[in-house]
C-alpha cells in the first residue's frame, strides 16, 4: 500500500503543478474581481470539487475493497469513506489551507469560508451525488483530474476574497506554493490514502 501511494503522488505532482501554473494565470486576468464575484464563483468551483473528490474517493475505496472481498463492499462504509474524504479534505483544500496563507500575507479580508457550513445542503447534496455515481461507476481518472482542477480554482478564489490582488512577482510566487500545497497533498491524501487507509490489503494497481 505504502509503494501505491507514493507512485501515486509521485504521478499527480507534475497534473498539480500545471493546475496550480493555471491558478496563477486565473489569479492575474481575475486580480481586479470583487468579493462578492468572487465568492459566487468560489460557491461554483469548491460544491463541484466535492462532487469530484466524493466520486474519486468512493471509487478508489469501491475499486480496492470490492476487488479483494465483495462481502466489505457495503453502501454504508462506501457512504462513510467517500463523505468523510470528500468534505474533509475539500474543506481543507479549498478554505483552510488558503486561509493560512491569507493570515501569513496579511490580506485585508482573510476568512475561512467552510463550505459545509455556510452552504450545507448544497454541499452535502454534491458529496451523495458523487458517492452514488461512484457505486455504479467506480471509475477514478477524469474525477480525480477534474477536481484537482476544481480545488485549485476554488482555493484561488478563496484567495481573491481575502483580497489577494497584487502585482508582486513575489506575491505571486507565494500564492503559487500554496496553491500546489493546497491541492497535491490534499487531494491525493482524499482520493488516493485516505481510502487505501479502510481496504485491508491492496494487491490491485490502480488503474
Amino acid at each position: 500500500m505504502f509503494n501505491i501511494i507514493v507512485k501515486e503522488l509521485k504521478a499527480h505532482a507534475p497534473f498539480t503543478f500545471f493546475g496550480a501554473l493555471t491558478g496563477i494565470i486565473f489569479m492575474f486576468l481575475f486580480k481586479n474581481l470583487g468579493h462578492e464575484k468572487a465568492e459566487s464563483l468560489f460557491y461554483v468551483f469548491h460544491p463541484l470539487h466535492v462532487l469530484l473528490s466524493a466520486i474519486a474517493t468512493a471509487a478508489m475505496y469501491k475499486q480496492y475493497q470490492c476487488a479483494q472481498d465483495r462481502k466489505q463492499c457495503n453502501i454504508f462504509y462506501l457512504l462513510a469513506v467517500g463523505y468523510v474524504g470528500a468534505i474533509g479534505v475539500a474543506t481543507l483544500s479549498d478554505s483552510l489551507m488558503p486561509y493560512v496563507g491569507e493570515v501569513l500575507l496579511k490580506m485585508p479580508h482573510a476568512e475561512a469560508h467552510v463550505g459545509f457550513l455556510e452552504q450545507p445542503l448544497l454541499i452535502n447534496a454534491m458529496a451523495i451525488i458523487g458517492i452514488t455515481i461512484a457505486y455504479y461507476n467506480p471509475g477514478t481518472k477524469f474525477p480525480h483530474y477534474g477536481h484537482v482542477l476544481l480545488s485549485t480554482w476554488a482555493t484561488l478564489f478563496h484567495v481573491i476574497m481575502a483580497g489577494g490582488q497584487s502585482g508582486s512577482m513575489l506575491f505571486y510566487f507565494i500564492i503559487f506554493l500554496f496553491l500546489f500545497a493546497a491541492v497535491w497533498l490534499p487531494c491525493c491524501i482524499s482520493d488516493i490514502v485516505f481510502p487505501l487507509l479502510f481496504v485491508k490489503e491492496a494487491k490491485h494497481e490502480h488503474k
